[in-house]
């Protein structure tokens, strides 16, 4: 028994990140509709930006807040760039063009720093404690914790604030929001730039754990994918849950279920996210939409 909470500790850990990543991308799915495959070598260019300012010398919680407000002006140029002008272009265009930014960052990084892998320090201290038996490591708290924040805030911003109100009413319905002064394009910005910080806490996350390499976040955009997919596509909160869910299911299966092992983990949480679909296909939190005819 303590196996199993040990790999549901494990597995919530891990589903964290998913959850960070899945919320960014709900985040811009919900403003502009757009599905953003680059989101994943968005965050890991500013991963690299994060190291290259350690191995400066700055101290690591100030390159942190440097490259996450760096994190959140880049969102907004990705969006001004690339997408703004496309807005209202055929969802084939949208899905080539941020293919083509998930080209292009994977690039850039490469181009700079070199394809080689490279250790990336923890945020958290080495070490963990006991709880009912169970070992949990402190970096597992902090990412749980930090995934808690993440969430509590953009929730909090969403439900109570003028500025998550207009964000909320811009990604339901564009025309009206106009016509009651809100500038959409603005709040669409903003909605990219938010989902580009949360982006980076995800690989700030998972670095330390599979070495820092340009590739990096391209299997955790897939788990990000089902995460998104399982809780709902309009749903930050379905995101949290269907990342967790996906984390324990891949935890719980890789060692379970002896026919799938550790290299075809991601069998499982794609096999629960099927079995949920067939059930409700907009996802655990996802809601419907009617159309009238």
């Amino acid at each position: 028994m303590s196996l199993f909470f040990q790999l549901v500790v494990s597995g919530l850990a891990s589903g964290a990140i998913y959850a960070a990543l899945a919320i960014a991308l709900v985040l811009i799915f919900r403003a502009t509709s757009i599905v953003n495959f680059g989101q994943g070598e968005m965050a890991t260019f500013s991963a690299y930006c994060t190291w290259q300012m350690i191995n400066w010398g700055v101290p690591v919680w100030l390159s942190l807040l440097i490259c996450l407000a760096a994190s959140f002006i880049v969102g907004i140029i990705v969006f001004r760039s690339f997408i703004q002008p496309l807005i209202g272009a055929p969802i084939e265009a949208m899905v080539v063009v941020t293919l083509g930014l998930f080209v292009l960052f994977q690039a850039v990084t490469m181009w700079i720093w070199g394809a080689d892998q490279r250790a990336f320090p923890s945020i958290f201290p080495d070490g963990g404690i006991a709880i009912g038996g169970v070992q949990v490591r402190i970096s597992a708290l902090g990412t749980l914790l930090a995934l808690a924040i993440a969430a509590l805030s953009i929730g909090l911003v969403f439900r109570f604030t003028r500025l998550g109100l207009s964000m909320r009413a811009s990604a339901y319905d564009r025309t009206k929001s106009m016509l009651v002064g809100i500038k959409v394009q603005r709040m669409l910005m903003l909605g990219w730039g938010l989902a580009a910080v949360i982006g980076m806490i995800a690989a700030v996350l998972i670095a330390p754990r599979l070495l820092l390499s340009p590739t990096m976040m391209t299997p955790i955009l897939f788990y990000g994918l089902a995460a998104a997919t399982l809780g709902g596509w309009d749903s930050p909160f379905g995101a949290v849950v269907g990342g967790l869910l996906v984390g324990v299911a891949e935890s719980l299966g890789g060692s379970y279920l002896p026919m799938v092992g550790a290299e075809l983990r991601i069998v499982v949480p794609i096999a629960l996210t099927l079995i949920i679909l067939l059930v409700k296909p907009v996802g655990l939190f996802g809601s419907y939409k009617v159309t009238k005819l």
